[in-house]
């Protein structure tokens, strides 16, 4: 730690050669206080170091050598990141693209100055911005060639065109215009038709501080003269040819229905990339390609080439951990999937997966194994394809799955199936909506003295008892980025709900009652409740190419039992601890609020009816592909009911008594496909310890019990 310490604190200008100088900082002033100098900044050819609450540790790491070339010191280098060394020609650089921003936006004649400041070894640039004229446009005339079809088609767009006068003359403003003009215009059959197309005239000579705006549409491009004049046409969609390589069996009729293009259409963008979006949409293919051939002056021929992905194959993933106590776990997962099993595209996916919890050299062990079968149709079974008009066309899912456990004190099995539609909102917005799902789970050899501990306890006799659930669920994610891995600032909302047991409820009077009085089917209780869990993330990059990041998460969970059930049941229960949620705990460790580890347990299974949990994430490159993270987690789970010992049920004014917090340090190897990650945490504040011992301080971070270590694939958030 110490030696931590002075490498933050060492020198930011120490491996500077003779005549060197360190970028510290930039600063834009405008003349105008109400413009925004934040769009400016992009424009700098030279930026200095970032820093999180002006520190940069990596910088220091660099420069903790000094300008040593001992191989020790070049060792000690490729951990940190190297200083920027001030260029004052990047300077003059700089001003000229923002004058070129400045009258691209609409300030024209404006002036940027810059003003060099050096303290030592340090140099801090000041660029001073006077903003120049801006004119408002007055009025708007247009010019369109002679065809009374293409001016019928201008006319029922004009009102969508974004110049109005009123407005300040932009460059922008008119580039954004012919963008969305000339998509209009394919969209109504003129193929071809781009912007430039587009001519602007502005007269500002009026002297009032306006401009007269002359918006022409002609017959030939920006690059060519009027001698080049071709009247623009509407395009008809000719020949239509799929291929693919022959070896994939595929029926034809498949991607017939996916296909929105057809022989005597008038020609639509739209149409084509809908096309696409639903041909790539098709896990059989990695490649789409829609070319556009015209034949004649009125009609375009259209081949649509796919090309093969890799029929089937195999896929593993791993998660691991242990405590201080020396509780191992580890979670292996192998997937067999088959992406044309029926020959219409339909992706096969059979799964076998464990979950191992043991002590070495001890009896104590639990042990899950776990396969499923889904299928996946590229198709809304039930309506037919002709009924979605856009991109998307939502797939179908129906899967089932068996899972086995055995622990000290039980062992169960669990029967689930699922039916339900996938699907996405252009390309931001996901859903998953299942309007069937049903499980059923039956529990055998129950230890004497675990039946004996739940038996006074109607709300664990619920959660750990035979029960059937049947119900609706569902997923809504939205995120500014899909990525498997985001390499760009990111945010996402994620909305998980499950509703179960009211449909069944409705036939209540022609059911059996156990001895408890809850209603049966085949012998069995059924469950009856209602679930949701809200996730919110975001994560803002900075630094050199953006390879630092800071990563958030909030996520809010809760569901109640009603009606045939006094609890939820176990499997839908929430946890604490592990590889993605509190990396301080092994998972189910921790809770529900200040509980102690309960004893009934021989492995730890601490759930809850409620769960709240902030993560906050530094992440920082090391060197090749390795990353480095320093991570903080606060949260816990908590009961709904009383029947927990106090601290258990959440309250709002024991909350800060009853939430855990950890803090820790993790390395990734990032391969952009795949990132596997080695995160170990330490427990900070640990709810379940005597009031008096519950902050732990760095002397006891590496104690018995108050750290885990957590293997994992892909970011944990």
């Amino acid at each position: 730690m110490a030696g931590l310490l002075a490498a933050v604190s060492c020198s930011t200008t120490r491996s500077l050669q003779d005549g060197q100088y360190l970028l510290a900082g930039n600063r834009i002033k405008a003349d105008d206080s109400r413009f925004n100098t934040g769009e400016l900044g992009s424009y700098l050819r030279q930026k200095p170091n970032a820093s999180l609450f002006g520190v940069n540790p990596l910088l220091s790491i660099y420069n903790w050598p000094g300008q040593s070339d001992k191989p020790l010191s070049r060792f000690i280098r490729k951990f940190g990141v190297a200083p920027v060394v001030y260029d004052a020609t990047l300077v003059d650089a700089s001003i000229d693209n923002m004058l070129g921003h400045l009258e691209y936006i609409g300030y024209y004649g404006s002036e940027v100055e810059s003003r060099v400041e050096v303290k030592g070894r340090k140099v801090y640039v000041t660029y001073y911005v006077t903003l120049g004229k801006r004119f408002k446009i007055s009025s708007i005339e247009y010019e369109l060639p002679e065809s009374e079809m293409f001016r019928a088609d201008f006319e029922a767009d004009q009102r969508h065109i974004t110049l109005k006068p009123g407005q300040y003359l932009s460059e922008s403003d008119l580039e954004a215009e012919t963008v969305r003009s000339s998509q209009y215009f394919r969209n109504q059959g003129y193929y071809g038709f781009t912007k430039s197309y587009y001519f602007f005239e502005a007269d500002t000579l009026a002297g009032d501080g306006t401009a007269r705006l002359t918006m022409a549409i002609r017959d030939y491009t920006r690059n060519d003269t009027p001698e080049h004049t071709a009247p623009h046409r509407k395009f008809q969609i000719g020949d239509v040819h799929i291929s693919y390589p022959k070896d994939i069996r595929i029926r034809s009729s498949v991607l017939e229905n996916l296909n929105t293009l057809h022989p005597g259409q008038t020609y639509n963008e739209r149409n084509v990339n809908a096309t696409y979006s639903r041909l790539a949409s098709l896990s059989l293919f990695n490649s789409v390609n829609i070319a556009m051939n015209p034949v004649a002056e009125d009609r375009v021929d259209c081949d649509i080439t796919l090309q093969n992905a890799g029929i089937q194959g195999f896929k593993t993933n791993l998660e691991a951990s242990v405590n201080s106590t020396g509780l191992f776990g580890i979670s292996p997962q192998l997937n067999y999937y088959h992406k044309n099993i029926f020959h219409g595209s339909e992706l096969l996916n059979i799964g076998v997966k464990g979950n191992f919890q043991f002590k070495p050299d001890d009896d104590v062990r639990s042990t899950e194994l776990s396969t499923s079968a889904s299928i996946r149709f590229p198709k809304f079974l039930g309506l037919p394809n002709r009924l979605f008009k856009g991109p998307v066309v939502p797939h179908t899912d129906v899967n089932a799955a068996f899972s086995y456990q055995d622990r000290p004190e039980y062992k169960r099995t669990i029967i689930s199936t699922a039916f339900g539609y996938i699907g996405n909102w252009g390309r931001n917005l996901f859903y998953q909506v299942y309007p069937f799902q049903a499980n059923i789970a039956r529990l055998f050899s129950i230890s004497d003295s675990f039946y004996e501990n739940i038996l006074s306890d109607r709300f664990m006799m619920n959660a750990y008892s035979n029960h059937f659930d049947m119900g609706v669920g569902g997923t809504l994610y939205y995120t500014t980025d899909a990525s498997a891995i985001p390499s760009r600032p990111f945010h996402y909302y994620r909305l998980n709900f499950d509703l179960s047991g009211n449909v069944v409820s409705l036939f209540d009077r022609w059911m059996p009652t156990d001895q408890w009085g809850y209603r049966t089917i085949w012998e069995t209780p059924y469950s009856q409740y209602v679930k949701g869990e809200l996730q919110v993330g975001r994560t803002l990059r900075f630094g050199k190419s953006g390879h630092q990041a800071v990563s958030t998460r909030l996520l809010l969970g809760a569901g109640y039992a009603y009606g045939n059930s006094t609890s939820l049941p176990f499997e839908k229960q929430f946890y604490s601890g592990g590889a993605s949620s509190m990396r301080g705990w092994q998972a189910r460790t921790l809770g529900p609020g200040n509980a102690a580890v309960n004893k009934t347990f021989v492995i730890p299974s601490q759930t809850g009816d409620m769960k709240l949990e902030a993560n906050l994430e530094y992440r920082f490159p090391i060197v090749w592909k390795l990353e480095g993270a320093t991570f903080v987690d606060v949260g816990n789970i908590w009961t709904l009911n009383n029947s927990g010992g106090d601290g258990e049920q959440f309250s709002f004014k024991e909350l800060p008594q009853t939430i855990a917090a950890d803090w820790g340090l993790g390395l990734r190897v990032n391969l952009d496909f795949i990132l596997v990650r080695l995160d170990g945490g330490m427990k900070v504040y640990d709810p379940s310890l005597d009031a008096d011992a519950r902050w732990i301080g760095p002397d006891g971070w590496l104690r018995r019990n108050n750290f885990a270590i957590h293997f994992g694939v892909g970011y944990p958030f």
